[in-house]
């Protein structure tokens, strides 16, 4: 099977459906993802918002957010799913696997030079200071 890639998607839903109804069309998301050998990572319901701009005449909607690990066949049915829905008026995925890694390299590279300086150092603390003392006494 292919490397296990990581993607968010967000998905807005229409303002006119009910709490219960919002909790279905998230399960039955995340049934499609599971179901295709897909795993999610995180869910997030972030609630109602507005919108940017009408949408379908409506101005506001409910936001969900999951975050998946998949090969990416998933998300190519969960996209085609998403497009025929009616209750679900706009849907983004974008694949954040690669940020993270690039950014994780980034955060490792600033360690490594902030430790090379010796004047961004934190500051010793009194039982340090005490060793280093006892250190140069022998």
């Amino acid at each position: 099977m292919a490397e296990k890639r990581i993607y968010e998607v967000v998905f807005i839903i229409d303002p006119e459906a009910g709490d219960d109804e919002v909790m279905r069309l998230s399960e039955a998301v995340q049934k499609i993802i599971t179901g295709l050998g897909g795993s999610i990572t995180k869910t997030e319901v972030m609630g109602r918002r507005q919108l940017a701009y009408e949408i379908n005449h409506k101005k506001d909607g409910t936001y969900v957010l999951l975050e998946v690990a998949g090969s990416g066949a998933e998300i190519a049915e969960l996209e085609r799913r998403m497009r025929v829905n009616d209750q679900i008026l706009r849907y983004m995925t974008i694949r954040v696997d690669e940020d993270r890694r690039r950014a994780d390299k980034l955060k490792a590279r600033r360690a490594r030079k902030a430790a090379k300086q010796p004047g961004s150092k934190k500051k010793q603390s009194a039982a340090d200071a005490d060793e280093m003392e006892e250190g140069y006494a022998a």
